[in-house]
């Protein structure tokens, strides 16, 4: 089964924002986004769902310290990631 990505608008601005700090982790991004595309419970994501203020989002693990932030969500009946925001663990939480 593959997802959806939906980019929110925060997330967009997060993305660009890392990027343009920590240019070499595009690709680990990249990589990340395309396994969140196919399986965004995959092991190697160490995917984990999030409590207190963000409790119904889940959190993505790109290397050591780079998160991902998301919710699960449905788009014309079919199952779709809301991107909600990226970067590191101290940034996102």
């Amino acid at each position: 089964m593959s997802w959806t990505l939906i980019r929110s608008t925060a997330f967009v601005r997060a993305v660009r924002k890392h990027i343009s700090r920590h240019p070499k982790h595009a690709t680990d991004l990249f990589e990340a986004f395309t396994q969140l595309a196919e399986d965004p419970f995959h092991p190697s994501l160490r995917t984990h769902k999030l409590t207190g203020a963000l409790a119904g989002s889940w959190a993505c693990s790109v290397g050591y310290d780079l998160r991902i932030i998301f919710k699960t969500v449905k788009q014309g009946g079919k199952p779709a990631i809301l991107l909600e925001s990226v970067g590191t663990h101290d940034e996102v939480y």
